[in-house]
């Protein structure tokens, strides 16, 4: 039976006879009532949650959440604002962001901060969603929302801001997500004395940027790169985070597989972990309700060796369809599924948690350093 569930409109310390009434609608009927801020436009979507406490810049610029109506379980969001859209750093990559845009297609939380505070903010984070068209609902009690995800898992859903015309719910699963966020053309960045290749299903920048600080020359191709015949010039092959269903990337797993029988050292990261599994013969499947927030902790198998890691992810590999010769590497301790595999003895390792985590945690960016050094053997 559908039901609407919503905090007393009183409880917004605003004033709500100038705010626009809006609401999110999953697609078991029931609506959650709030109110509108960011793009006066309803969107469709899957509806996710993410733990993480802070961070909505980098979330909502990761190419991971394609598709997604976001939840963020922590009460308030928007008080430090959002940073300068342009401030290039090292590489010419932005430091306050993971993309060029806002993947997301909507921002759901309990509680918006009207007014920010932060020496680096340029504007709000309502300012920002409008420029890019993107809504936000506030007044939402996320942790029922959350609640009922758990319980249900992950459903599509939609934003219906009033006076916007309605929109019908969108399974972003469906489509190539990653065809959707790679890129057009290859680029080059950084120019050190290791040639790594980064294939493109939805790269966050902090991957770029935590090679090529390390010394290497990272290029990177689109996910269906024609680029077999210029593998063996490149001293590893790096495959990079992104959205959506990994059966669908085809392509990049063909390549995968072409640099595995070539024996030139690989690293995957999320989806990169999901297309190496894909790539061996091994299974994926899709998780309830998905692990996103910077607080997931993981075991590396064999070992006592716990870190904290950042995620967000909705596909998994299972570990029991992993042929002979490849082994778990780490395990997620609140659920016990996969985060990583590698090859027994040659230089095939994957995780699928996020090493290159920014605003953090950084318990794994060693993995980098290890990768290099991998190559270097």
């Amino acid at each position: 039976m559908a039901e609407t569930v919503s905090i007393p409109h009183e409880s917004v310390a605003v004033d709500n006879e100038h705010r626009l009434a809006a609401k999110l609608v999953l697609e078991d009927g029931t609506e959650y009532r709030g109110w509108s801020f960011g793009a006066k436009k309803s969107r469709a979507g899957e509806v996710v949650f993410n733990t993480g406490m802070v961070g909505y810049v980098e979330s909502l610029t990761d190419p991971s959440y394609r598709g997604q109506l976001l939840v963020s379980t922590y009460p308030l969001v928007g008080n430090y604002g959002v940073p300068k859209q342009d401030h290039a750093g090292p590489f010419g990559l932005s430091v306050t962001r993971e993309s060029y845009q806002i993947h997301a297609c909507g921002l759901v939380v309990a509680d918006y901060s009207e007014s920010y505070s932060h020496w680096n903010a340029e504007q709000s984070l309502g300012d920002w969603l409008k420029s890019e068209g993107i809504p936000g609902i506030s007044g939402i009690d996320t942790r029922a929302l959350t609640q009922r995800l758990r319980e249900r898992g992950s459903m599509l859903g939609k934003i219906e801001v009033d006076g916007d015309e309605e929109v019908e719910f969108d399974d972003p699963n469906t489509r190539n997500l990653v065809e959707e966020v790679s890129i057009a053309e290859r680029g080059v960045f950084g120019s050190g004395d290791k040639n790594i290749l980064l294939v493109d299903t939805g790269a966050k920048y902090n991957i770029i940027r935590s090679l090529a600080q390390r010394g290497a020359t990272v290029t990177r191709v689109p996910w269906d790169a024609d680029i077999a015949d210029e593998l063996d010039r490149f001293d590893g092959v790096m495959l990079s985070n992104g959205p959506g269903d990994p059966t669908m990337c085809g392509k990049t797993v063909e390549l995968v597989r072409t640099a595995l029988s070539r024996d030139i050292p690989l690293f995957g990261i999320c989806l990169g972990n999901q297309l190496l599994s894909l790539a061996i013969g091994a299974n994926t499947y899709k998780l309830k309700y998905g692990h996103r927030g910077q607080n997931q902790p993981v075991i590396e198998c064999g070992t006592n060796n716990c870190f904290v890691t950042s995620q967000n992810h909705g596909f998994a590999v299972d570990t029991e369809s992993l042929p002979e010769d490849w082994r778990p590497w780490f395990e997620n301790l609140n659920d016990r599924t996969n985060e990583g595999i590698r090859h027994a003895w040659k230089p095939f390792r994957s995780v699928q948690f996020h090493p290159e985590a920014c605003p953090g945690p950084v318990d794994t960016a060693y993995l980098f350093d290890e990768f290099l050094r991998m190559l270097s053997k």
